[in-house]
């Protein structure tokens, strides 16, 4: 009877002594578990702040200004000097491996020029502005993180023209007919340039060329040209 009594009397105490160490063991493998998570999260984000930024697909905004001119213009001794104008849009990055990316592009872009010549032994002078819609196609090279170099084929939409004559008496009239000619409203062109890339901020310059001129189907009678431009903008990614 005793015996039976001093067992039952030890076995709350073994229960007590077992829920101790339990508990400790438990309170062992919580305090593990939270320093594994702690150490692999800090691993990943350590990881994901050395991945390549050229490996990464980016979204950004930009704006800046065009200094535009012609080339190949032709029609009434026509001469022509540069003129500023805003250009600003969006674009993304798409990376192919390391070193190669591609780079499609939307912008609002003023161009134009100031213009002087002769009609009829009588000299004028007027200044135009156009805006389009431009949408690059470009091809990314990409040696240093910091560094790109981009190039590819150019999209335009004519979007508006403004013009401003200085014609003896005649201004109206040769507005007029200026503002009525087939003018070119698809145009294909080229751009070449160079992104410098600091973490968010990206300062972008290009060069480019129209391949097609002004005239819609041959019948304007404005002097013929195609369209010259430099370009500086300043970039933010998203």
């Amino acid at each position: 009877m005793n015996t039976r009594l001093k067992y039952f009397g030890q076995a709350p105490r073994s229960m007590r002594a077992m829920l101790v160490v339990l508990g400790l063991v438990g309170f062992s493998v919580l305090n593990v578990t939270e320093a594994s998570a702690q150490m692999f999260g800090s691993n990943r984000d350590r990881n994901r702040n050395n991945v390549d930024a050229r490996n990464r697909p980016s979204f950004g905004v930009k704006a800046g200004i065009n200094k535009s001119n012609v080339w190949d213009e032709q029609g009434q001794d026509f001469q022509a000097d540069a003129k500023i104008g805003f250009v600003g849009g969006a674009f993304l990055s798409f990376p192919i491996t390391t070193y190669l990316g591609f780079q499609p592009e939307i912008l609002l872009s003023q161009k134009g020029f100031q213009g002087s010549g002769t009609i009829l032994t009588i000299p004028y002078s007027f200044s135009r502005t156009t805006t389009y819609l431009d949408v690059p196609l470009l091809i990314q090279i990409k040696p240093l993180e910091m560094f790109t170099v981009v190039f590819g084929p150019q999209y335009a939409y004519l979007l508006s023209e403004r013009n401003t004559y200085s014609f003896g008496g005649n201004n109206t009239v040769l507005q007029e007919q200026f503002d009525n000619d087939n003018i070119r409203k698809n145009t294909l062109g080229f751009v070449i340039g160079a992104d410098f890339n600091a973490d968010h901020v990206v300062i972008s310059g290009r060069a480019g060329w129209d391949f097609m001129n002004n005239h819609g189907d041959g019948t304007s009678s404005t002097p013929r040209y195609k369209n010259q431009w430099l370009q500086l903008t300043l970039g933010f990614k998203l």
